[in-house]
């Protein structure tokens, strides 16, 4: 079967998207999702997308990492409103469903605000801790990042026993000002590092800045620049969250799955 896909990317973090709002996809073999993200034999990518439609929402979005496992994806979940727009499904603001619930988006031309799910709080892993942005993120300050063995540091942390059988996400983080940090992750299911992870720095900026009532935190990334606002709640955890950054189409073709 021949398929239409476009190609999205969101600070370097690169995904498949196709429209099944007529649903000729078979979601229950997905052996042809590592084909398509596979960056040898496929069209490469850190992620594909399904977009479907939903009688309560304005789309599902159904994402699947490289190696098709499934979870959150902030920055993915940017891509699809930004394809969900260019689809004519939304205009400016959006109500979807993702893997970890509700998330509310609105689209400003090439930048897309995405509304996170609340978070409970930040859990201390000795001098490191973790965030759970709906997807799990193992958190670690360092002094120099620019030449930081991000690959071998974040590989150890996450296949770590402590994170088993799951395994986690492992963001690498400097702070550059008191506003402003930089943020390398290895992501679990691409199992390398990727250029940029929304909820990677979502989860880093929460935890560089929890001790604020509310605020705004950019972050620089390999793939660009983001920036994520929240807001403290009175129960110690953190909402009104949003993911703020660039998602662009690259590309559109055929392929034969």
């Amino acid at each position: 079967m021949k398929i239409q896909f476009y190609k999205y990317q969101g600070t370097g973090n690169d995904f498949v998207m196709i429209d099944d709002r007529e649903e000729k996809l078979d979601l229950t073999d997905i052996s042809w999702v590592k084909q398509l993200c596979d960056r040898k034999f496929g069209i490469g990518s850190d992620g594909l997308i399904v977009i479907r439609n939903h009688p309560y929402f304005d789309f599902e979005m159904v994402y699947y990492n490289a190696d098709g496992s499934q979870s959150m994806c902030g920055n993915g979940a940017r891509c699809a409103v930004a394809f969900a727009g260019f689809l004519g499904i939304v205009k400016n603001e959006t109500h979807f469903l993702a893997i970890d619930g509700a998330h509310d988006a609105v689209l400003k031309e090439d930048v897309v605000e995405l509304k996170m799910g609340n978070v409970d709080g930040i859990e201390a892993k000795g001098t490191d801790c973790f965030v759970n942005t709906g997807s799990p993120h193992h958190i670690r300050f360092v002094s120099e990042i620019e030449n930081y063995p991000v690959f071998k540091e974040g590989e150890k942390v996450r296949y770590d026993a402590d994170y088993a059988p799951s395994g986690t996400n492992v963001n690498f983080v400097k702070a550059i000002s008191n506003e402003e940090i930089f943020v390398r992750t290895y992501e679990r299911g691409v199992e390398n590092e990727t250029l940029s992870c929304g909820t990677g720095v979502t989860a880093a900026a929460l935890a560089f800045a929890q001790e604020r009532q509310s605020g705004e935190v950019k972050i620089q990334t390999l793939g660009g620049n983001l920036s994520v606002r929240f807001q403290k709640s009175p129960k110690g955890g953190f909402d009104n969250i949003w993911l703020i950054g660039p998602a662009e189409q690259v590309f559109q073709g055929e392929i034969k799955i």
